[in-house]
């Protein structure tokens, strides 16, 4: 029996997996490009800080000095903040494309970012949004029921669960953009954090939200090697004793809690989510672990160089990241496909 062709008229080129010596190399290359990365985002800016005095600054703090006080008070949280959503969004995704079989999966697209947004607007028209422990319960708790619901509706199908996703934003979206116009001081907040950015949040008390991250993350790798076996298909997976249902239990939960809490302390940044675990899916063939380690690290090193282009692109000011990060992304998508084909998605 003979099988269908490819779009190339060729079957695909086989992939074999890294050696161990190439997983080191892939590995020492983006650890370096993070290093970089944070290099460049403490340094670049309204104000740039001379490279020689960074160190100085983090070793042997003088309040009297400007380039100091910028190091100290403003680029190293917002660094911290950036690495942060920058892993949380990338793992998220990575869980959520393997969780779904589906390559076009990311938060933002099915409706969990609009879930937690939603929350965050009723909290604040309630008043219940006020700090940061209380945004970051009501991110999660918006994502966690946005998640239940379009699973709940799609899970049998890959199109049904975008069809789920996309419908459950546009009604959550009306929802909201309803609130907001019946109470000003709801506006005016949802206004700030609507705007996906990182510019000002290095202010707030971001030890909750990120601890949060930090335990969701290694809650990520600990559950990879399982869900390795459960994209390989149920029946593998129960052969190979996965408990399906726990995995998926677990691996929605995780979605949600990254997800939640980076979109409610950064607002919705789409994009990272999605290309993020393409551009790294031809690298880990098929290993859920390797893809999300390297999710972990290539996921901020996006968020940190989107943020520090948008600190720069303009001389009146600065862009929202999440601006500039639809610019990289969607050409990024683009590449993607044309380079390896629909395929590869």
């Amino acid at each position: 029996m003979s099988t269908a062709p490819t779009q190339a008229g060729t079957a695909p080129p086989t992939r074999n997996a890294p050696s161990r010596t190439g997983r080191s190399a892939v590995l020492a290359g983006v650890l370096v490009a993070l290093l970089a990365a944070i290099v460049a985002s403490i340094a670049v800016g309204a104000e740039s800080v001379p490279l020689g005095q960074i160190w100085p600054a983090l070793t042997h703090f003088d309040p009297l000095s400007g380039d100091h006080l910028v190091v100290r008070d403003i680029r190293v949280p917002r660094t911290l903040l950036g690495i942060a959503v920058g892993a949380a969004l990338a793992v998220a995704g990575a869980l959520i494309q393997t969780l779904s079989r589906n390559p076009l999966a990311e938060p933002g697209i099915l409706g969990v970012t609009h879930g937690a947004g939603f929350a965050l607007t009723l909290g604040a028209a309630l008043g219940l949004a006020g700090t940061a422990l209380g945004e970051l319960g009501l991110g999660v708790a918006g994502a966690v029921l946005a998640t239940v619901l379009v699973y709940a509706v799609g899970r049998h199908s890959t199109l049904r669960l975008l069809l789920a996703g996309v419908a459950l934003s546009a009604v959550l979206q009306g929802v909201s953009l309803g609130v907001r116009l019946t109470s000003p001081d709801t506006l005016d907040k949802y206004r700030f954090w609507s705007v996906g950015s990182l510019a000002g949040r290095e202010q707030t008390d971001l030890t909750i939200p990120l601890v949060a991250i930090a335990l969701a993350l290694v809650g990520a790798l600990l559950v990879a090697r399982s869900l390795n076996a459960v994209a390989l298909g149920e029946t593998v997976a129960h052969t190979l004793g996965a408990n399906v249902a726990r995995v998926r239990t677990v691996t929605l939960v995780l979605i949600t809690v990254l997800a939640g809490a980076a979109t409610a302390v950064a607002g919705p940044i789409l994009f990272v989510g999605l290309i993020v675990p393409h551009l790294l899916r031809r690298l880990t063939v098929g290993s859920v672990p390797w893809l999300v380690t390297l999710s972990m690290i290539v996921g901020p090193i996006l968020m940190l160089a989107a943020d520090t282009i948008s600190r720069v692109v303009l001389h009146t000011g600065e862009v929202p990241v999440a601006i500039v990060t639809a610019f990289l992304g969607g050409p990024m998508l683009i590449w993607v496909v044309r380079r390896y084909g629909a395929g590869s998605l």
